[in-house]
């Protein structure tokens, strides 16, 4: 009788080392996966930065007056936006 119920309890650690093991696998493999996307969203995120640098700069040299401009305009904005932030308080 003692000898079925050491054989049952090695089954079942050897089922528990079993499934711990696929578990770990699983997680790992999750886990790669989700570097790889990371890098890949990272990489995408470089190549969009650089591509709206050189559309920014080829924007500039093709229209430099209004790129001026608009430069002007966005800090008077945003001077003008902190300004009454400050007096708020």
């Amino acid at each position: 009788m003692s000898q079925t119920f050491v054989e049952k309890a090695g089954d079942h650690i050897a089922q528990s080392v079993h499934e711990a093991s696929r578990v770990t696998s699983s997680a790992a493999d999750a886990i790669a996966e989700g570097v790889n996307v990371a890098r890949r969203a990272a990489k995408q995120g470089c190549e969009a930065a650089e591509d709206f640098m050189h559309d920014s700069t080829k924007r500039i040299q093709r229209n430099p007056l209004a790129a001026v401009t608009a430069t002007l305009v966005a800090g008077l904005a945003l001077g003008t936006l902190v300004g009454l932030s400050i007096r708020r308080k």
